[in-house]
């Protein structure tokens, strides 16, 4: 069994890294918003999207389904559905993140296809890559809400079991709660998503911090 020291320190490790591939994903690929000029260059020079790819859907991939696997132990004990229900959010976010980067990686073959093709079939091509950038930002929305509802249960299950101050606990609740209005807000065209993100998303580096430094609060660990 793992310490509590090594869970903590690991969670927040995993959190940051999570954060930090996803995000460096997506910057690699914001050229995308250009459907016309992506298509022109991606053939040419593939390898900033096929990294981002890599980013957001192997290396986002192990570190976010890792951090509810790793809090199973501690988390199980406060409540065993919410736990299972933390670990199952966290997999079907991941999983709808997933979808979306394949889609992104189709435009490897669109881009080759594009260039090849008369000038006549531009258009044709140009609204297949825009329905797979629009196809992205939803399941980036999305996948992003399911990880809103994970969160709550997380905080909910970490206020309960005091295994981090309670203060923290009520931020990341309030915080998710804002972030899941932000990405449904995004689904109805308001572009109000980033905003509403930064509650959350300072208290997932702030948790983190605190993980990496101090671990969490001294529990019983059981099965």
């Amino acid at each position: 069994m793992k310490s509590q020291k090594t869970i903590a320190r690991t969670f927040g490790v995993f959190f940051i890294l999570a954060f930090a591939s996803y995000g460096a994903g997506s910057g690699l690929i914001a050229s995308l918003a250009d459907v016309t000029t992506s298509l022109n260059n991606v053939s040419a020079d593939s390898t900033s999207l096929v990294i981002g790819v890599i980013l957001m859907a192997l290396v986002h991939t192990i570190v976010n389904i890792g951090l509810p696997v790793l809090m199973q132990p501690l988390l199980q004990p406060v409540n065993k559905i919410l736990s299972v229900g933390y670990l199952s959010s966290g997999i079907a976010a991941t999983i709808t993140l997933i979808v979306g980067a394949i889609l992104v990686m189709l435009f490897v073959p669109l881009s080759s296809m594009y260039t090849q093709a008369d000038v006549a079939d531009h258009a044709y091509f140009e609204t297949i890559g825009t329905l797979l950038v629009k196809a992205n930002f939803y399941a980036y929305q999305i996948g992003m809400a399911i990880w809103g509802f994970g969160g709550l249960m997380l905080c909910y299950l970490l206020f309960n079991s005091k295994l981090v101050p309670r203060g923290l606990a009520v931020w990341g609740l309030i915080g998710y709660l804002v972030f899941i209005v932000g990405t449904i807000a995004e689904l109805f065209d308001l572009p109000i998503g980033v905003q509403l993100a930064l509650p959350g998303g300072l208290f997932e580096i702030t948790l983190s911090i605190y993980l990496i430094v101090k671990g969490f609060r001294k529990t019983e660990l059981t099965n």
